[in-house]
């Protein structure tokens, strides 16, 4: 393992789970070093082995690494949401989680395909965790731009922005942001969510 999760950012779980959920986040802050061929190989075969409604495998992925596809990186960071471009262009892989909205065989709607694309983001973030990297999210991008900027077509929806790469340190990031990235970590109670025998408002 090559970056371990700092002690303040590991989730503070009020029941057991295993260790690679408690260590995963979403820094801001990344190395300036790229992420290896075979690392990133791992997590997106950690995306394909993802459950999916059918096994329609909706998911799509644009990658882009900001030493090898630097047009494609750029014309990324430039979808992302004014706040999110000020961090995210740093990270050596952007990628665009595109959903495929319909299914495959027969073109009928698949509600399922931005719940199975997420699935498979989730494997691939636990993944990353693994190998010492972090993958942070971002539903701050514009969709139509992406669209646009990757020639992406209809029947299939931009659904997250995602930044890959070894966790920086914190100071390297605007004061703003320094505060958010070590600002402690929270989650609604399991009670909040979770309601046996039927629905609770």
């Amino acid at each position: 393992m090559d970056a371990m999760t700092p002690p303040d950012r590991e989730a503070p779980a009020e029941a057991p789970i295993e260790a690679l959920l408690r260590r995963r986040w979403s820094p801001r802050s990344f190395q300036d070093r790229p992420v290896p061929d075979a690392a990133l190989a791992s997590l997106l075969e950690a995306a394909r082995w993802a459950p999916s409604c059918f096994n329609a495998q909706p998911w799509h992925l644009i990658v882009a690494r900001r030493e090898r596809e630097t047009e494609a990186h750029a014309a990324l960071a430039a979808c992302l949401s004014g706040n999110n471009r000020r961090w995210a262009p740093q990270a050596p892989v952007l990628m665009l989680a595109v959903a495929r909205t319909t299914f495959p065989q027969d073109g009928s709607p698949n509600r399922h395909a931005g719940y199975d694309t997420g699935a498979a983001m989730a494997q691939m973030a636990a993944q990353a965790v693994v190998l010492g990297l972090q993958i942070h999210q971002m539903g701050g991008f514009d969709p139509h731009r992406a669209r646009e900027a990757f020639a992406i077509p209809d029947g299939f929806e931009p659904y997250a922005a995602i930044a890959i790469g070894y966790p920086g340190p914190a100071d390297a990031l605007p004061e703003d942001l320094r505060a958010r990235e070590q600002a402690p970590r929270q989650r609604r109670a399991v009670a909040d969510f979770a309601f046996f025998g039927g629905w609770r408002a």
